[in-house]
């Protein structure tokens, strides 16, 4: 898939183009989606200002949960485009495929499954451990 036996080694010239084009596609879809939620979103706005006539508290409030909605998507689209940005960025850079905390290299499994991975499942057990 995006990355075999190379990771957390020197990669050749044609993995990188592979890992390259991969997470790219996968920006550029996110970008897609984010302009039509966008789009959705403006839909929205405007079917609300010109359909307030008559509203009750149960019309208002199904309009609120419906653009907090929109919001919420627009915000994890935006969210999951720049991990890809990020893990394109590390990639230039060489560092793509190493954990950003400690240093050793993030499991061929994990990158396949989460692309834009950025640590190791130990240091993301242990984050989250603090989170919680």
């Amino acid at each position: 898939m995006l990355v075999h036996d190379t990771v957390g080694t020197g990669r050749s010239p044609q993995d990188v183009d592979r890992i390259r084009l991969s997470l790219q596609a996968r920006y550029d879809e996110l970008s897609a989606e984010y302009e039509q939620a966008v789009l959705d979103s403006q839909v929205l706005r405007l079917v609300e200002v010109g359909d307030t006539a008559g509203d009750d508290q149960a019309d208002s409030g199904t309009k609120t949960a419906e653009r907090d909605t929109a919001q919420s998507l627009l915000r994890t689209i935006l969210d999951r485009r720049a991990q890809f940005e990020h893990a394109l960025a590390r990639l230039e850079e060489g560092t793509y495929g190493n954990c950003e905390g400690c240093s050793a290299p993030i499991p061929v499994e994990r990158l396949e499954i989460f692309p834009s991975a950025t640590s190791c499942v130990t240091c993301k057990q242990s984050r989250e451990r603090r989170a919680a």
